[in-house]
């Protein structure tokens, strides 16, 4: 239940965007994140920009190309999501913010049971056919 206290705590509002990070939640995914190479050009754009871009991407559902004027360029954001999903790292940020979320609320860090879902019943190749052919049959004696 939403207290006026815990609507203070979990308030997006001082933010640019709902999707951005807040000073806490950097914290967390900050030491994550690599550091700029000592070689070659240096980085442009902080990585918490890129980084509030991709959420801003990825939460909205949007084409990349949508990015806000005030964003790195879109061409930036989608190479530094490509390298950090091949390498892991958006992956690990992941795990993090589970662990983190699962520790806040008085649970183990890891999950220890899984339920997996399946279907109860699985229907033969052959059952599934004829119930294709009863169809067509079907609908073409009903054109006639």
């Amino acid at each position: 239940m939403w207290t006026p206290a815990t609507r203070r705590q979990y308030s997006r509002d001082e933010l640019r965007y709902d999707t951005d990070l807040t000073d806490a939640e950097w914290a967390l995914i900050e030491p994550l994140l690599p550091e700029p190479h000592a070689r070659g050009r240096p980085w442009l754009w902080p990585a918490r920009e890129i980084l509030n871009a991709i959420f801003y991407v990825l939460r909205g559902g949007i084409a990349w190309r949508l990015l806000t004027a005030d964003s790195p360029p879109r061409s930036t954001v989608f190479r530094r999501f490509s390298l950090w999903r091949d390498t892991g790292l958006l992956e690990a940020i992941n795990h993090l913010l589970v662990m983190a979320d699962r520790e806040r609320v008085g649970r183990e860090a890891s999950p220890t049971t899984a339920v997996l879902d399946s279907p109860s019943v699985k229907t033969p190749r052959a059952a599934a056919s004829e119930a294709i052919r009863r169809a067509r049959r079907s609908r073409a004696a009903s054109a006639r």
